[in-house]
């Protein structure tokens, strides 16, 4: 849902914004645009994935719902499914009026985006497969994950002359992630996170 605002808002408008709901926005080409409810796969992979980086990631690091301010020609905030931030980010998040990464602050180390169904070309394909590296490699994230459950893979990009490099892994591979090198997780582990109540060992 679109909402109509007297004029087009800037990020420091949208910071400013409360209608008195707990309604989560996107701001896109100036204008509130309601986030839509979460695919519960989805959330249940970001979830799980809490667990798994726990043991190498204070909580305190781990973000989710925390949203964050890109250059792009039409959208200004995204909020990635999951983030792990550094301590310097959090300290700032932390004094912060709202959750949200601002073009001031320095990047998150991770961006992970579970991506929703819908065939090459679709909307969730461009945003997550095609907007979303540009945008996140414009913000200097080191390194951006693309969980996609309904083509079977993991595909981890790290940041490399202002462009995500992407490797992919599937079934029993076990997944590289430069940034945190002491996760012992394969492909299969990350996209079967949650479905029929199957316990990943």
């Amino acid at each position: 849902m679109t909402i109509a605002t007297p004029r087009r808002m800037s990020l420091e408008d949208y910071l400013n914004y409360d209608d008195g709901t707990d309604t989560r926005y996107e701001l896109v080409d100036g204008v509130l645009v309601a986030m839509g409810n979460e695919k519960r796969l989805n959330e249940k992979i970001a979830l799980w994935l809490i667990g798994q980086f726990l043991p190498w990631v204070p909580l305190d690091l781990i973000a989710r719902g925390t949203q964050i301010a890109v250059q792009s020609p039409s959208v200004t905030i995204r909020t990635p499914d999951l983030m792990v931030l550094t301590e310097t980010l959090d300290q700032l998040l932390t004094q912060a009026s709202q959750s949200v990464i601002t073009h001031e602050m320095p990047p998150p180390q991770l961006a992970i985006e579970v991506v929703s169904p819908g065939a090459v070309g679709s909307e969730n394909y461009q945003r997550d497969y095609v907007q979303k590296p540009i945008e996140y490699a414009a913000r200097g994230i080191p390194e951006y994950w693309i969980i996609d459950p309904e083509r079977a893979v993991v595909l981890i990009g790290l940041l490399q002359e202002g462009r995500y490099q992407f490797q992919a892994f599937r079934g029993s591979e076990a997944i590289v992630s430069p940034t945190f090198p002491a996760l012992n997780l394969t492909a299969s582990q990350i996209l079967k996170a949650g479905q029929d109540g199957e316990v990943n060992q």
